[in-house]
């Protein structure tokens, strides 16, 4: 069985972990009415996208 012969330190702990962060996503204005949406996605509020409807808008 593999065992650690020698304790792992918390610098090597930490540098194998630090690409484990998690990024928020990029949110964009809607180019129609300037609500924040998450980019190529429907919009939310007004339901289109890339400048044609595609669902009804919400009110």
């Amino acid at each position: 069985m593999g065992v650690p012969k020698k304790r792992t330190s918390r610098s090597r702990r930490d540098t194998r972990r630090s690409h484990d962060a998690l990024t928020p996503p990029n949110v964009t204005k809607c180019p129609n009415c300037q609500e924040p949406m998450v980019g190529h996605r429907v919009c939310a509020k007004c339901g289109q996208y890339k400048g044609r409807q595609v669902l009804p808008a919400k009110e």
